[in-house]
């Protein structure tokens, strides 16, 4: 190639890095600003057209004035009776806050429980308070801690909310630095290379930052909602899907500059060419499964669906432009002091993998055998996971001082006291609704809403608001059945068009449309994949076996999480919205993998027909695809570094369900059913008929 033909070839990838550091210089903030327009408002989670969510918007009537309760508990040092003196104190600990900022009006006397070991108070915050309420409930505790002779905790809203801020402060700074130096860690492991993790990891900084930009501008003008928890899922999924995709690029421009001769953009091209088909199909599916979540009635799963799939977008086109264009610029250089060198079909270069392809190919039967009987064996247990929600004492990983002080509240005061079941009914039948309410099994009391300072229940629209108290901790199975029989006997009061919420009534909506969500998505996903499966490898078996594989790698998974949240990890429950996540992550994700073994096996089944082109495909595919499994999995085991016990779950499901299936079933249980099967598994396609 002449002079000005060589530098007119490299003018087109020198103006792609240009661009690209443009947008990582000027884009790249926006990575930690999204915290800006995050919203942890747990209300803001609930399911549209549930009960619950009813009487939520109904009780705006009746509040005066917005605020966010702070719960005040206090019991004796070393336990025991409190002296009757110290109620006094209290109520004046109380008092002394009016006027402190932050704080609503005058907060309410101390009321003691019936055992006489504990008090309790509540003082009303501003509820817009957001990084301002911790300095708040600090002045609070320095306040109510003055009382002689007693412990005080803070519980409620307040307390929870701070707490969660607490956990999710991780989230821009901590989650991202982790996420990172263990990927660049692994790759320089797996590859030995000083550049190549370097660019890659650059590459997916990137994305990250294209993709937050684009959010943060929807979040902003309200067309998506971000949180806590889908702020940490999108750093985490667009570092490790740009990674992957990285990978597969990277390992084949590799294998093409060896058999050129090192030839940069004849092997880019080459490159480019056969794993850009893989790596679309690869990110649509992942991309349309998390838009399936649309479907959902839940606004935290609808709220990932979109911004997922922008972070997937932001990957490919990452992995697809600036990867491509540094490598060209540095040719062999990327991966030094690694030489890429030609092979007569990478055995040379994969060793391992010609020999575990030779074991498949000798003797696949009993390969998919053991292989299936392992997973059926880890599916058994996937029915014995509770997913009816994590208990509120389990929520955080850590200690946090809510959870020990709504303990303390519970002691010695009815378990659902400061989380009341809400009922809201009209005002001609309000004492008949509010007899009927008292009257339920698990019901401590039942009390009529009146405004500040009056006896007389207030009214508003018609409507009034009674609140109940549960017998039984809020989060607890026994105060769900009690929601449960409460609605079925309001609902049958004549004339009172009832409807009950709550705290608990709220757990229990989202309980049950979790389940009706997981009915729908799940067959949604499913057939996205199989769509998409059947176009790219142009056969109807072998999609609908890849499929079947990867639901039951699913299953697997889910069964060796309940045995492992249970008795390693100590959860008595699961987070109802896990088993959907999970599945969309393991399914989606799962699927990447085969889509990338499948296709280079189809590539070389038409040159060397069905088993030599296994073999083949399984040798040079390989290494490339576990070292993105391993990757992704870390990846996402990063999430374990935010203190919830819903983020921790996804970590380990989806950190182990991506290495069992890169492990497992594409490397053993998929390409040994291929070689039993033959040329067969490519029907109706015309690949069946080549021998």
């Amino acid at each position: 190639m002449s002079t000005p033909a060589r530098w007119a070839s490299r003018l087109l990838p020198l103006l792609v890095l240009v661009v690209w550091l443009a947008v990582g210089g000027g884009l790249g903030p926006y990575a930690g600003k999204l915290g800006e327009v995050a919203t942890n408002d747990q209300a803001a989670f609930l399911p549209r057209s549930a009960e619950s969510t009813q009487v939520l918007k109904a009780q705006e009537a009746f509040r005066q004035e917005e605020t966010l309760p702070a719960l005040v508990v206090w019991t004796a040092d070393g336990g025991g009776r409190l002296d009757p003196a110290v109620q006094a104190d209290a109520s004046r600990a109380l008092a002394s806050l009016k006027g402190t900022e932050g704080v609503v009006g005058a907060p309410s006397p101390a009321f003691p429980s019936e055992d006489g070991e504990a008090l309790r108070g509540i003082v009303q915050l501003r509820p817009d308070l957001g990084e301002e309420l911790p300095a708040v409930l600090d002045e609070v505790e320095a306040a109510v801690s003055a009382v002689p002779g007693t412990e005080a905790w803070l519980a409620g809203p307040a307390a929870t909310q701070a707490d969660l801020g607490d956990a999710f402060s991780g989230i821009d700074g901590l989650l991202l630095v982790v996420a990172l130096v263990t990927v660049l860690v692994i790759l320089l492991l797996v590859y030995r290379s000083v550049l190549l993790p370097l660019l890659i990891i650059l590459g997916a900084v990137f994305a990250l930052g294209l993709a937050c930009a684009v959010v943060y501008v929807l979040a902003d003008h309200d067309v998506v909602r971000v949180d806590g928890q889908v702020q940490g899922i999108l750093s985490i999924l667009v570092i490790g899907a740009a990674t992957d995709y990285a990978l597969l690029l990277a390992a084949r421009y590799r294998e093409e500059l060896g058999a050129r001769d090192g030839d940069r953009v004849p092997a880019m091209r080459a490159a480019l060419r056969q794993s850009f088909g893989p790596i679309a199909a690869s990110a649509a599916t992942v991309a349309l499964a998390l838009l399936a979540l649309l479907f959902s009635d839940l606004t935290n799963n609808r709220a990932l669906g979109p911004v997922g799939a922008i972070g997937i977008v932001c990957a490919v086109l990452s992995s697809v432009t600036f990867l491509p264009a540094v490598l060209v610029l540095l040719g062999r250089t990327a991966y030094w002091p690694a030489r890429p060198k030609a092979t007569a079909d990478g055995e040379a270069a994969h060793p391992v993998w010609h020999k575990v392809a030779g074991l498949v190919d000798r003797t696949p039967r009993k390969v998919w055998a053991g292989s299936l009987a392992a997973l059926l064996a880890c599916a058994a247990f996937s029915f014995t996971l509770d997913s009816k929600g994590v208990p509120f004492d389990e929520i955080f990983v850590k200690d946090a001082p809510s959870v020990t002080a709504q303990e303390r509240l519970g002691e010695h005061f009815p378990g659902g006291a400061g989380t009341p079941a809400v009922v809201v009914a009209d005002a001609g039948a309000a004492e008949k609704a509010r007899t009927a309410a008292a009257a339920v099994e698990g019901v401590d009391s039942a009390t009529l809403f009146a405004a500040p300072g009056s006896d007389r229940p207030l009214v508003a629209d018609g409507r009034v608001r009674i609140d109940v108290t549960l017998a039984d901790a809020a989060d607890s199975d026994a105060a769900r059945d009690t929601v449960v029989a409460l609605r079925a006997a309001l609902h049958e009061v004549p004339g009172a068009d009832a409807l009950v919420g709550g705290t608990t009534a709220q757990k229990y909506d989202t309980q049950v449309t979790a389940e009706r969500d997981r009915k729908l998505i799940v067959p949604v996903v499913l057939a996205i994949i199989l769509v998409i499966l059947v176009g790219l490898l142009r056969s109807l078996l072998l999609p609908v076996l890849l499929v079947a594989t990867v639901a039951l790698n699913f299953l697997a998974t889910l069964g060796v999480s309940a045995l492992v949240f249970e008795n390693l990890l100590g959860f008595t429950g699961t987070d109802s919205a896990v088993p959907l996540y999970g599945f969309v992550f393991l399914v989606a994700l799962g699927v990447d993998y085969n889509i990338f073994l499948m296709s280079r096996v189809r590539e070389e089944t038409e040159l060397h027909g069905t088993r030599e082109g296994l073999r083949r495909g399984l040798v040079a595919t390989g290494g490339v695809i576990t070292s993105a499994g391993v990757v992704l999995a870390a990846t996402f085991a990063a999430l374990g570094v935010i203190p919830l016990a819903f983020l921790v779950q996804i970590a380990f499901i989806v950190a182990f369900g991506v290495l069992l299936d890169t492990l497992v079933v594409r490397s053993l249980l998929v390409p040994a059913l291929v070689r039993d099967i033959g040329p067969a598994v490519w029907w109706p396609g015309a690949l069946r008929h080549r021998p």
